[in-house]
């Protein structure tokens, strides 16, 4: 603990930095409590969308098994070409939110190959899509964790360090200041009976 004056204008100072305190405390509690809603929200939702994905890809490979012809179609013949993100704010926190994407199609020739490629692509476009939402729901969640991380050691120190110092600093200047208080009273009766005393013996 810092050491104070034990003065009335350090007593004031000390009133006014726990008014300050206890009133921000709320709002960085409020914060936290949404910021821990917010990232169970997100999480709950990139599981969403990654088991979206899975059952896609799933359904995906049984799709081109069926035509017996797996080896035709190559990942290689879709490719993304531009992620689409815009800003979002939660909390105070920017965050990137997921638009969309461009995806570009490698070159194969459409009289050798199966009708079914283009399908196959249209499946492997949404597939990388999910992917591709799910790691940036995955962003949102760790800036809102250093955000929360943040927040959560603001209201430990508020909460366990500046407002009982500043309590503490209050309580030992105001006995001060009332031990000084009552000296002072002290003092002063001993003076008038002193003054009391010469002046008796002097008559």
């Amino acid at each position: 603990m810092a050491k104070i004056k034990l003065t009335k204008n350090e007593q004031k100072a000390q009133k006014d930095a726990l008014k300050m305190y206890e009133r921000y405390l709320p709002t960085l509690t409020l914060k936290k409590q949404q910021l821990q809603t917010e990232i169970r929200t997100i999480d709950a939702r990139a599981r969403q969308v990654r088991e979206k994905r899975e059952a896609l890809e799933r359904e995906f490979n049984e799709w081109i098994a069926v035509f017996g012809e797996a080896d035709v179609f190559r990942p290689e013949t879709v490719t993304v070409k531009n992620i689409r993100k815009g800003y979002g704010n939660i909390a105070g926190v920017s965050i990137p939110i997921y638009e969309g994407a461009d995806f570009g199609r490698g070159d194969y020739d459409l009289f050798e190959t199966p009708l079914w490629i283009d399908l196959a692509a249209d499946r492997m476009e949404k597939v990388l899509s999910l992917d591709l939402e799910a790691d940036v729901l995955d962003e949102q969640v760790r800036l809102l964790s250093k955000e929360l991380r943040t927040t959560t050691q603001r209201v430990n120190l508020f909460e366990k360090v500046m407002i009982p110092e500043t309590k503490a600093n209050i309580k030992k200047i105001s006995v001060y200041l009332g031990d000084q208080q009552v000296a002072a009273v002290v003092r002063s009766k001993i003076s008038k009976k002193k003054l009391q005393a010469v002046g008796g013996e002097t008559k």
